[in-house]
């Protein structure tokens, strides 16, 4: 049995092909890029895949509810979408050229914790977007 298939059964998803084929592009996307449904069925169509943007956007949507994807909306109204990563990481989106970077910082961490602390809470899960440009 494939990764893929392992990794929808476990969700409790039918191993489908468009599901695999997404799941796929997705996983052979390279490590900091984060893709848009549209991307997605680009990638596919290229490839000689017949599948439509609408179910990428069901499939997606599965995957998220299934907790195998992540949706970021780091633009207004422009969703990408990333496996669910073991680790966590925060990111930076580049405003000019509109790169995600991916990063994760201890002592960023450890003072997130702290404040929460003071305020009497504990963090259960969080999202960290830095929005940069370069240097010039």
């Amino acid at each position: 049995m494939s990764k893929e298939n392992t990794e929808l059964k476990k969700a409790g998803l039918k191993a489908t092909l468009p599901r695999i084929r997404i799941l796929e592009a997705l996983e052979s996307s390279d490590h900091n890029r984060h893709l848009s449904a549209e991307e997605i069925y680009k990638q596919l169509i290229n490839s000689g895949e017949d599948v439509g943007l609408a179910t990428i956007y069901r499939v997606l949507t599965q995957f998220e509810s299934a907790g195998i994807v992540i949706r970021h909306n780091f633009e207004e109204g422009h969703a990408v979408y990333e496996i669910t990563p073991d680790d966590h990481h925060d990111h930076m989106v580049c405003l000019e050229t509109g790169n995600v970077i991916e990063f994760h910082d201890e002592i960023i961490e450890k003072r997130q914790d702290e404040i929460a602390a003071e305020k009497g809470y504990q963090i259960i899960d969080h999202s960290m977007v830095l929005y940069v440009k370069p240097n010039k």
